[in-house]
């Protein structure tokens, strides 16, 4: 086993049913989680509790729904800055702080933040991009999308 792989919490396979399963159909009712615990032949409780775990120990960094923002009146953008390095952290907790900043990374490029902004109406998102600029001293580079592409992508665990 190589040193990553040994980094790695160990999964077993009730573990990787989930991690599957969450991947896809999720359940919609009112009891989701019961529902899908049932499939998995596990009570509710002990299902959160995984999915609790999994998170608590980063197997999984997100789990929710995924939406599309636009249909609801909003916009999504993403943006890029170029940071220098002495400034990163301080620029990175300014950018993370906005509730407009869906997720934050870091890049080996000139642009070396990209971050998305995510706004409840499209002309919020170049005020947050201000906010940013105004707070950072720094410019912000948006990058509104031209076409969307639906990517579905599953990793079986």
């Amino acid at each position: 086993m190589n040193d990553v792989a040994a980094a790695w919490p160990a999964l077993d396979e009730i573990d990787r049913a989930l991690i599957n399963a969450l991947q896809g159909d999720f359940p919609l009712s009112p009891r989701p989680y019961a529902r899908m615990a049932e499939q998995l032949g596990l009570g509710e409780q002990a299902l959160l509790a995984r999915l609790e775990r999994l998170l608590a120990e980063r197997v999984l960094t997100r789990f929710g729904p995924m939406f599309q923002v636009e249909r609801m009146g909003g916009a999504f953008c993403l943006a890029a800055m170029r940071v220098p390095e002495e400034d990163f952290p301080r620029v990175a907790g300014l950018v993370n702080a906005l509730p407009e900043v869906a997720h934050n990374y870091r890049r080996e490029h000139a642009f070396n933040m990209w971050f998305v902004l995510a706004t409840e109406r499209p002309g919020e998102v170049a005020e947050a991009a201000r906010r940013i600029e105004a707070a950072s001293g720094l410019p912000v580079f948006l990058f509104p999308k031209e076409r969307e592409y639906f990517v579905e992508m599953k990793l079986e665990a």
